[in-house]
């Protein structure tokens, strides 16, 4: 049996189920419709195309992050899940290497289980299947990036997090066979950039024999790949990691800095960040010309939209971060944190499309939900603001860098925050819009009112982006024509010394603060206390 797949994403395609539809009855109904991946936020939208499908007789399948976060945590099968199921629709839960092809015979009968659980059977990876991208799907994307997984699982215990839930906490990963393999197909078809999807890279046992790997194409093939990963702040421990990285063509890392409060991270689970090694760590990557995004989370129970304004300012200060994207602490379904407050009967939004880590979706012991929402939106103008942008390209440009590059970065973000309003991973060059594509329950528009509208709103965005790409442009040829470009440095740049801990403000802006530098500075005397005993 013939089997065609047709890969559609939706944030780079217009999904119209009455073609769906007509397709597959056009094929004699053969045919079922597979929605992969689909997360919490993205799961009423799910619901909203899938309806007409069933409503039509297709066969359904929905799996991700919410089904399986749902089933693997929770007693009871959720209302928006079992309105799924009684829909006729299948759930997938777990994932999906080697557990297709009964899924497929199901369909080419007619006869798909109402769920197809395999929470408590995760596959290796080893030899697994490669997965592969449509050349067409991947050219939509800024940069014509890809993306694979080298491994899954995490071994820490986030209490925000859905991965270690989901994809568990034992390491799962790709040989660097498997890595070759996906690099080499991809390559064939004109693809070089990806995005590791890994929770954590660091944390793959196997990490130095795939870099080792990927430098060898890259050196002495000359192909020229280039990779976005996610790391945690100890990376720059493991002798070697950073540097290989560099080598291996890593141009950009995205590291769960989350907060500068140790309180915070605590409450969290998140005993693995030192605020005291942030700086560290930071300057390494900068070393080998590694761009870094820092994850921060605005909203623990100590936040204030005062205290949130402050530590940015800190960090924008003191720490050579090059762009800091923000995120609400968010009750993920599939987290300890969803679980255990659900279990309380604690307050949750109902609506599902807020749970994207940008809405406020529960309460907070020291702000409204409008006051937080508030503090979101002051957090971004905080950061991204012109000063700020050019400090980062000045930094950049000092460290040897592209600060062209960098500065499309910082104005992306600043552009989907100020033009779109969504959050810059989830934004894009062009916003499509469809007068008749509206959530079911909203009324749909005049189009009088709606065409001139989309249009002034088309207009009005280029101007605006012209104008910053004119200013800023300005400012990069500046540092492009000025001899005192390499000079540049300011405290955040400054090498890590022994003294900065009475020196920064970082460090004694909280009480828990003050605490971590001295439990820092315990630990650095028993170890030299140790080195000094070996010596003897």
């Amino acid at each position: 049996m013939d089997i065609e797949v047709r890969a559609f994403d939706e944030t780079k395609t217009r999904i119209r189920p009455s073609e769906i539809i007509a397709e597959i009855k056009a094929n004699d109904g053969c045919g079922m419709v597979g929605f992969v991946g689909v997360q919490s936020n993205q799961f009423p939208h799910t619901m909203d195309l899938a309806r007409p499908l069933r409503e039509a007789g297709i066969q359904v399948g929905i799996g991700g992050f919410h089904v399986s976060g749902c089933l693997a945590m929770l007693p009871e099968v959720p209302a928006d899940i079992q309105e799924a199921m009684d829909l006729g629709i299948s759930i997938f839960a777990g994932e999906a290497e080697g557990r297709l092809d009964q899924v497929l015979q199901d369909a080419y009968a007619g006869q798909m289980a109402p769920t197809y659980n395999y929470m408590n059977d995760l596959p290796g990876l080893e030899n697994a299947i490669t997965p592969m991208l449509p050349p067409t799907r991947v050219k939509r994307t800024a940069g014509g990036i890809s993306s694979f997984d080298a491994g899954r699982g995490c071994p820490f215990q986030c209490s925000f997090c859905t991965i270690i839930n989901v994809q568990g906490r034992k390491s799962r990963r790709r040989s660097p066979d498997d890595i070759e393999r996906i690099i080499r197909d991809n390559a064939a078809q004109g693809i070089f950039s990806f995005f590791i999807t890994d929770d954590n890279l660091a944390r793959n046992k196997d990490w130095e024999m795939i870099f080792d790997r990927i430098i060898k194409l890259r050196e002495e093939e000359d192909i020229p790949v280039r990779f976005i990963i996610q790391v945690d702040t100890l990376c720059h421990q493991i002798p070697g990691f950073i540097e290989k990285a560099g080598r291996a063509g890593v141009r950009r890392v995205f590291i769960g800095l989350e907060n500068i409060n140790p309180d915070s991270l605590m409450s969290a689970n998140k005993r693995q960040n030192r605020i005291t090694d942030y700086r560290k760590m930071l300057l390494a990557w900068r070393e080998v010309g590694v761009v870094t995004y820092a994850g921060y989370i605005l909203g623990f129970t100590g936040d204030t939209p005062e205290t949130i304004v402050r530590d940015i300012e800190i960090i924008k200060r003191e720490l050579p971060i090059d762009l800091l994207e923000f995120f609400c602490p968010t009750l993920l379904p599939g987290s300890q944190d969803h679980k255990e407050l659900s279990a309380k009967g604690v307050w949750m939004d109902p609506d599902m499309n807020k749970y994207d880590l940008e809405h406020v979706t529960t309460g907070h012991s020291n702000m409204t939900p409008e006051e937080w929402g508030h503090a979101y939106k002051l957090a971004w103008k905080t950061y991204f603001n012109p000063e700020h942008i050019k400090t980062v390209m000045r930094r950049s440009a000092a460290s040897g860098m592209s600060a062209g590059k960098v500065l499309f970065l910082m104005l992306w973000f600043h552009s989907c925050i100020k033009l779109e309003d969504v959050h810059p991973l989830e934004g894009g060059y062009f916003r499509r819009k469809y007068r008749r594509d509206r959530r079911p329950g909203l009324k749909r528009e005049n189009p009088l009112i709606f065409y001139p509208r989309y249009g002034f709103e088309i207009v009005y965005k280029h101007l605006y982006l012209f104008a910053l790409v004119v200013r800023y442009g300005a400012f990069r040829q500046f540092l492009k024509m000025s001899k005192s470009t390499k000079d540049y440095t300011d405290l955040s740049l400054t090498p890590v010394e022994d003294d900065e801990y009475n020196e920064l403000e970082m460090f004694a802006v909280t009480d828990s603060a003050k605490a971590a530098v001295d439990k820092m500075r315990v630990k650095e005397e028993q170890r030299e206390k140790r080195a000094a005993a070996a010596a003897e």
